[in-house]
């Protein structure tokens, strides 16, 4: 991202902090509960974008993947290599679906398998605020930042909040998980980074404001969790 224009209004080293701020530097290593005595579910978070890369509120918009964001899904593909999974679901945005395409493009058994798209698993609409700079905002106003994305039922304008999109990935859950009993199918997820907060908060019993606060890596990794 070129911050000239950046450096030219603002002090670099306030410029500086607020692009290490909205770096995912603080994601935590996602959790792994693999009991092959069960079916397990994948999850994990598309890999970087054009709109990640340069700090923009993306949500319902579409952006493709960096050159970055296709390492980080390769570096996913080498982890989901050998992996036993039967079904293959990403959200119904650009960025989630390739980021699946390319995770499992080393695993012999799934590449090429069909990738079925669900809406409730998509990123959550930031309404008027899609396409506008989340750098810019952090730069004036930090606080109303941290409240808009960090808020668990905060909703920006003609927006969701991180509530509203759990609630639609819990009505996900709630229909896979009895599948993946029934079939004895182990499962990879392709999401966003809010929709994998609700995935987090059901599977890690997280608090509404732990559901809110915590970061997971673009790409790269994957949660594991055995359905019990």
């Amino acid at each position: 991202m070129d911050l000239t224009a950046f450096y030219q209004k603002y002090p670099k080293e306030k410029v500086d902090e607020a692009v290490a701020y909205l770096s995912y530097h603080s994601a935590a290593i996602l959790p792994r509960d693999e009991d092959s005595k069960h079916p397990i579910l994948y999850v994990f978070r598309h890999g970087q974008t054009v709109d990640n890369a340069e700090f923009l509120f993306s949500g319902w918009r579409d952006p493709d993947l960096t050159e970055l964001g296709v390492k980080q899904a390769l570096i996913l593909a080498e982890k989901l290599k050998d992996k036993k999974i039967q079904m293959l679901v990403a959200s119904d945005q650009k960025r989630a679906v390739k980021t699946m395409e390319l995770a499992v493009s080393l695993n012999n058994t799934i590449k090429g398998m069909e990738i079925h798209q669900d809406a409730r698993i998509k990123e959550r609409c930031y309404g008027d605020l899609q396409g506008s700079s989340k750098l810019e905002v952090q730069l004036t106003d930090p606080k109303l930042l941290s409240e808009y994305r960090r808020s668990y039922s905060v909703k920006p304008p003609n927006g969701e909040s991180i509530a509203d999109v759990v609630k639609r990935v819990k009505s996900f859950i709630d229909e896979i998980v009895p599948l993946m009993k029934m079939y004895k199918m182990n499962v990879a997820v392709s999401c966003h980074g809010n929709s994998i907060r609700g995935f987090r908060q059901v599977f890690e019993g997280l608090t509404n404001e732990q559901t809110a606060m915590v970061e997971s890596p673009l790409g790269q990794d994957y949660a594991a969790y055995s359905v019990k």
